[in-house]
């Protein structure tokens, strides 16, 4: 019974981190916007400066999003069509686990029942992040298309953090410029 219940605590686990991988993604847009007018970008470093996250990860993030953009046919200018902005958001998520499994007296009398027995309990915890990037007409100083990926980040394998942050970035780009959805 303790290994059916320690595989089936193992399957669980298994499955929430496999829906945790992935990035969910939406955009927003000025529909009078148009966009092939866009050739060439820069960072907007005020906007940037505000986004409260480590320097090292906000380098990672523009770097990704150097390469997205160069990877587009975007230039990079000194008097560029767009500026380029980021905004972070995280918070931590704790998840308890109640694999309790077992026969014994239960709400509904003698018998098995799932939620009495000896079973186990664990808690989990992650950071759920969100990342936006805006880009911002250069000339009208508006914003004209808004991206944002939300998932669960890597904290503590640099290599696996770096690969999350392009994907994250990766997503998020794949709709721009609008009506181009991959």
């Amino acid at each position: 019974m303790k290994k059916l219940q320690l595989y089936l605590s193992l399957v669980v686990v298994a499955l929430m981190l496999s829906s945790c991988s992935s990035v969910r993604v939406a955009s927003d847009y000025d529909r009078e916007v148009d966009f092939s007018q866009y050739k060439s970008f820069a960072f907007f470093k005020p906007g940037i400066d505000k986004a409260e996250i480590s320097d090292l990860d906000k380098r990672r993030i523009l770097r990704a999003i150097d390469a997205e953009l160069l990877a587009k046919g975007f230039t990079k200018s000194e008097d560029p069509d767009l500026l380029v902005s980021i905004f972070t958001k995280s918070r931590e998520r704790i998840t308890v686990y109640n694999n309790a499994w077992g026969w014994g007296p239960g709400y509904w009398g003698w018998g098995w029942n799932p939620w009495w027995g000896g079973g186990m309990m664990s808690t989990s915890s992650s950071t759920e992040g969100t990342l936006y990037i805006d880009l911002i007409d250069a000339n009208k100083k508006e914003l004209v298309w808004q991206g944002l990926g939300r998932g669960y980040l890597e904290q503590r394998d640099v290599e696996r953090k770096e690969q999350r942050i392009q994907e994250f970035v990766n997503k998020i780009l794949e709709r721009y410029p609008p009506g181009v959805q991959q």
